[in-house]
Parts: structure tokens; C-alpha cells; sequence
């Protein structure tokens, strides 16, 4: 029967496992525990091919407990139902290690139903996911477990998978088939930390080259596009659209760049242009206050035309706004007015500011509003906040040279 190459390579011991040195090595804390023998009930988050289901293994192997696996895209209650009717029978005399993949597929019954035997030890969880667990799985599960977060492969660790691959294939087919350094630094990178990609490109390149040698343009016509990562709902998703966010106000193009890069790669259009429009007023802000019509100018060309062509405007766009002087002055200031308002410190309208339908209704006195383009400079001095929050301040001039100016402009005013 047919073996795919990832599986057949599967390790069988936590030195084989490539990557994950941050929990994996001499003192890390997933080693010193399966080594402890004592395992708990854990949750492994992380992308795929990281080696999740793998560590799994290993640690079932290392136990005296019965593994059961469940998926939970295809599983329901009445798999689980079926694992606890062999609790406490010959067939698991020592307890159930319950690995279940994708456990955000299931619902919080599902994953309550577990809770009464995880927590008197009778079965052992161990859960992976791809999605951020703290959202995904229920606090009951989550109280009760240990997380471990698994990382992308480094490329120089996928290497080490890749020729363990060449040699396991070159020595079941009998052929002498040569990965040059390049084809394989190659692999090892496009997989994007994916493993089994890495691993199911040597596959398939030994079912198609007849020469003797494997040559970069065969290597970047299997690999290609192959390390993106991208789940429009799932965590990529959010991660690449915040790293953009961030890039443009830690005023890094390059980085901005590579991850609108991302995104359109990944065809999210959309989401680009509604992080690039909000950076324009929540980083710049008052320190370029045409940063707003300038982005809109390139957000609405871009979505006029569409991709390929819209990689244009929103790289301006980005470079831009990353270029851009930086205040987020009015974020604080309206944060802070919020604040005040959902704390309930509203007050009564000024009766200088009320609506002049009031005049006449029976009010101890007129409106007596005053125009401020009746005085000089534009201004006059008049109570606008209700009087519960007479003199609370808002709004901080940045130190940027457009609010500074500002400033001074409404100083001399004021005096």
C-alpha cells in the first residue's frame, strides 16, 4: 500500500525531530516533561508540517496508555462516547491518551464532554490546532492544559528533513538521484516551515525527473507559491494584516512591503486596503492630516482596478505612510472621550450650545451663544463642555511640526 513520503519518514524519537528547539531542546520544557514520563493534558498550537502530530506519537509510544486519535473535522460526540465506554475495562488498563487533532472544529459540548475525565487523569488530552487556542478552545479545556506554541521550520532545520528524504528514497528505488546544495536550500525554503511540503516536493520530484540530477528550475516549478501561508478566517490571516499595520507605524517600508506582498499574494485585497486606510489616521493622524485623501486616492484606484495592477497604488500607499511623520493624537484623544462617555460622565448640554427651539420654553435665560467669527482671530472665550466636565482635557498637541504649529497658532490666539 502506498506510504507518502512524510509519513514514511515520520520520527520515531524527539532527537529526530527537526525545529522546536525552544521546547524540544536539552532544556526544554515539552522535553523535560515527555522524559518525566509524567505527561499532562496539553494543547499544541501551531501552523501544520511543524511536527504537532509527530510529538504526539512519540509521547503515546513512551506511555503505558492506550492512544486513541480523533479528528475532530470528521468526529462527534458519539466517537468520544465510544472512548469512554472503554474506560476502566481490559482494553485501556491504563488510562486513554486521547490525541485529538484540530480541536477547534469542535463545538464547546463536544469539547465539555471530555471534562469529567480529563480532570480525574482516566484520559490524557493531547489536543493540536492551527488556530490560536485562546480563542478557539473553552476555558474549562484550556484550564485544564498546558499550551505549547510550535513554530515555523527554519530552513536550515527543514534541510536536515530534506536530505533524510533524498537518501530514504534514493535507497528504496535504487537510483542515485543528486539534490544539488542549491535545489536543496531551495526546498527547504519555499516550504515556508512547512515540512511536509518540503518533504512531498522530494516525492514528486522523484517521480518526474528521468535524469540524474534535480536542477533549480525543477525544484521552483514544484515548489512554487508553496510557502505561503494564508486562512483568510484563521490566525495568517489576522497575523499578516497586523504585521502590516505595525510595519507602516513603525515606519519600516521594506517590512510593509513584504507583507502587503503576502497579502496580495494570498488575493486579500480587501483587507490590505482597510488596514492601510485606517494607518492613515490612527499613526499619522495630525502630523500629515492629507495622509487621508492621498490613501483614499490610491485605496479606491486600487480597488478600481484590481489585482495585478492595484500592487501599485497600495505599494505607494504603503511606502507612504511608512515615510509619513507619526501622532496618534486624536486615537488618544478620542479614546479618552469615549472613556468618559461610557463612564457616564456626560452632563447637561451648556445652555450657550443648546438648540435655539429651546429660546422662550420657560429657561431662566436666552441662549446667549456667542458667534466666534463675530471676534477677532476667529475666537471667543465660551464654556463648550457640559459642566460636569468643565476644564478635562482630551486632546495633547503631538510633537510633530504641523500640531506644534498648531499650537502656537492658537496660543497667541488665546492670550
Amino acid at each position: 500500500m502506498y506510504q507518502p513520503l512524510a509519513d514514511e519518514l515520520r520520527p520515531t524519537t524527539l532527537d529526530d525531530v527537526v525545529g522546536q528547539k525552544h521546547i524540544l531542546n536539552e532544556n526544554g520544557m515539552l522535553r523535560r516533561i515527555i522524559e518525566s514520563g509524567q505527561i499532562p493534558n496539553m494543547i499544541f498550537y501551531g501552523p501544520s508540517g511543524t511536527g504537532k502530530t509527530t510529538i504526539a506519537r512519540i509521547i503515546a509510544d513512551r506511555t503505558n496508555r492506550s492512544l486513541r486519535k480523533l479528528n475532530a473535522t470528521t468526529a462527534g460526540i458519539a466517537d468520544i462516547k465510544a472512548i469512554i465506554d472503554e474506560l476502566d475495562t481490559l482494553l485501556t488498563p491504563g488510562g486513554v491518551l486521547l490525541y485529538l487533532d484540530e480541536i477547534q472544529y469542535f463545538n464547546k459540548k463536544q469539547q465539555q464532554s471530555l471534562l469529567e475525565f480529563i480532570e480525574d487523569g482516566r484520559i490524557t488530552l493531547i489536543a493540536s490546532t492551527t488556530e490560536n487556542p485562546y480563542f478557539t478552545v473553552f476555558n474549562a479545556i484550556l484550564s485544564r492544559s498546558t499550551v505549547f506554541e510550535f513554530k515555523p521550520v527554519a530552513p536550515e532545520d527543514a534541510a536536515i528533513a530534506v536530505r533524510r528524504a533524498i537518501d530514504l528514497k534514493n535507497a528504496s528505488t535504487g537510483r542515485e538521484l543528486v539534490f544539488p546544495d542549491e535545489v536543496v536550500r531551495h526546498l527547504s525554503l519555499a516550504c515556508g516551515g512547512d515540512v511536509r511540503k518540503a518533504l512531498n516536493a522530494v516525492e514528486i520530484l522523484f517521480s518526474v525527473v528521468s535524469g540524474d540530477t534535480v536542477t533549480i528550475e525543477e525544484a521552483r516549478d514544484i515548489s512554487q507559491r508553496s510557502a505561503m501561508r494564508y486562512d483568510r478566517d484563521g490566525d495568517e490571516h489576522f497575523d499578516a494584516l497586523s504585521a502590516l499595520m505595525k510595519s507602516l507605524r513603525g515606519s519600516d517600508p521594506d517590512a510593509a512591503l513584504h507583507y502587503l506582498a503576502r497579502l496580495l499574494e494570498a488575493g486579500d485585497l480587501i483587507g490590505a486596503c482597510r488596514r492601510i486606510l485606517c494607518s492613515a489616521s490612527e499613526d499619522i493622524g495630525l502630523a500629515y492630516p492629507l495622509a487621508v485623501p492621498i490613501v483614499k486616492a490610491c485605496v479606491d484606484s486600487a480597488l478600481q482596478l484590481g489585482l495585478p495592477e492595484a500592487r501599485l497604488h497600495l505599494a505607494e500607499a504603503c511606502i507612504f505612510l511608512a515615510t509619513c511623520p507619526k501622532s496618534n493624537s486624536g486615537v488618544m484623544a478620542i479614546d479618552s472621550a469615549i472613556a468618559d462617555v461610557r463612564a457616564g460622565h456626560v452632563g447637561s448640554f451648556p445652555r450657550e450650545l443648546q438648540n435655539v427651539h429651546a429660546d422662550g420654553t420657560g429657561f431662566e435665560r436666552e441662549q446667549g451663544y456667542k458667534y466666534p467669527h463675530e471676534f477677532p482671530g476667529h475666537w471667543v472665550k465660551q464654556q463648550y463642555l457640559p459642566d460636569d466636565l468643565k476644564g478635562r482635557v482630551y486632546y495633547e498637541y503631538g510633537d510633530n511640526k504641523v500640531e506644534q504649529a498648531a499650537k502656537r497658532y492658537w496660543e497667541e490666539i488665546k492670550k
